[in-house]
Order: C-alpha cells, then sequence, then structure tokens
C-alpha cells in the first residue's frame, strides 16, 4: 500500500535534515571547529536545532505513517503533514536569533506530535487490534 502523507513528508523531512546538517557544517568549516561548539553560540544553536529535529521528527513520521495505514491518505493528514514541515523550517530559522519562528516552530511540532498520538491511540483503541472476520491479516507464501 502506498501512503502518500507519509512518503511526501519524510522526503521532505531527510531534506530538512539535510539543511540543517550542512547549516551545522558550514558554520564549523567558517569557525574552523570540527569537535563540539568550541563556545561559539551559533554553532551550539544550530547543532541543537538539527538535534532538536532528530528528536521529534522520527516519532511524528511514524504517526502520520501508521495513522495513513490505519485511515487512508486523508486531507486534514495532510494538512497535519505540511504543517509540521513548515514548523520545523521555521525553528530551524528560528535558532538563529528569531525567537518568535522558533516558538511557532516549537509550538507547531509539540501540539502536531501530542494530536497526532492522541489521535493514533484512540484509532487503535476503536479497532481493539483484531481483524474483522473472514480477512486475511498474513498470507505466507512458501517457495521451493
Amino acid at each position: 500500500m502506498l501512503l502518500p502523507v507519509a512518503l511526501t513528508t519524510t522526503g521532505a523531512a531527510a531534506l530538512i535534515n539535510f539543511w540543517l546538517a550542512m547549516r551545522v557544517g558550514q558554520l564549523r568549516i567558517g569557525k574552523k571547529i570540527s569537535l563540539g561548539d568550541g563556545g561559539h553560540p551559533r554553532l551550539l544553536a544550530r547543532m541543537r536545532a538539527h538535534a532538536n529535529f532528530a528528536e521529534y521528527a522520527p516519532i511524528v513520521l511514524i504517526l502520520i505513517a501508521l495513522i495513513e495505514f490505519a485511515v487512508g491518505t486523508q486531507l486534514w493528514l495532510w494538512v497535519v503533514a505540511a504543517v509540521f514541515i513548515i514548523g520545523r523550517i521555521l525553528h530551524g530559522f528560528g535558532m538563529d536569533g528569531a525567537m518568535r519562528l522558533r516558538q511557532v516552530g516549537i509550538i507547531s511540532t509539540m501540539l502536531i506530535m501530542v494530536g497526532l498520538a492522541l489521535f493514533a491511540a484512540w484509532t487503535g483503541l476503536q479497532s481493539r487490534g483484531t481483524p474483522e472476520p473472514g480477512t486475511t491479516v498474513f498470507r505466507i507464501q512458501q517457495t521451493r
């Protein structure tokens, strides 16, 4: 089953991850700092932006994929995924000193993560984890 929301969001997230890593790398090269932050606040902020992304993106991407798998591709899920991606971009820029952008990024990420988590838990409880009668859960095919 193709999961277009999950695939698109994960692709976008990978590009953001690359962008955040490049921003750290560029500053490391410019300041000649190979390890740590070298006491440079801007480098520390960019490192934290990248680490923060790595902390939150995986769980949100997993939630998006599992929800899309459970309920199908929905317009509201596209909107949530887009807001998440925009929020993470704003957070990255915000860590360079634009506090308002950082706040929007943090708030959008937290609200989306908690909202998706609650929806996933509710959806899971509604299904009770049992297949409908007559459905095949797994089909094992043997080859000789």
